[in-house]
């Protein structure tokens, strides 16, 4: 990957107010973070044997809640499920399909709940929770970000 690539996708992250990015090829990995208000300069982190050294600036932390889970999740004892990349958001196999899940449907761990495109890819997330979908976070079609918070589950 040379810079022009990670040039083109800062812009993409500005444009569409993506704050982190990660990609992992055989060769090579790429991390890119900004600030939450969009001014702060990208973190970046990039591995690749033989070429570019790894470079990591320091990132100030972000501050942590307290009890170590989100103020909803630790006042209801509901599980988030959250997104595991950045992609665009479905809730149905395809726009004439129902969708995976509605508020009030049982899941399982393996229970599908949603898709997430990615570079032209779409991937299945699983639930990995057992219980019952009380919210659903996020609007059909929308872009999502890593670690985003898509359902709450009310565990059975």
């Amino acid at each position: 990957m040379d810079l022009k690539d990670i040039k083109a996708i800062i812009d993409l992250m500005k444009k569409n107010s993506i704050t982190e990015f990660e990609l992992e090829r055989q060769d090579s990995k790429i991390r890119l973070k900004r600030g939450t208000n969009g001014t702060a300069s990208p973190a970046i982190q990039y591995e690749d044997p033989g070429s570019l050294p790894t470079t990591q600036p320091a990132v100030a932390a972000s501050p942590a809640v307290p009890g170590g889970g989100s103020p909803a999740t630790a006042a209801t004892g509901e599980v988030e499920i959250k997104s595991p990349m950045i992609g665009t958001f479905y809730r149905a196999p395809s726009p004439e399909a129902h969708s995976y899940v509605e508020i009030g449907t049982e899941v399982n761990p393996d229970s599908v709940v949603c898709i997430i495109e990615a570079m032209k890819v779409m991937n299945e997330i699983k639930a990995e929770a057992k219980g019952v979908i009380t919210q659903v976070l996020v609007e059909n079609a929308k872009p999502v970000e890593f670690g985003q918070p898509l359902f709450k589950v009310r565990p059975t």
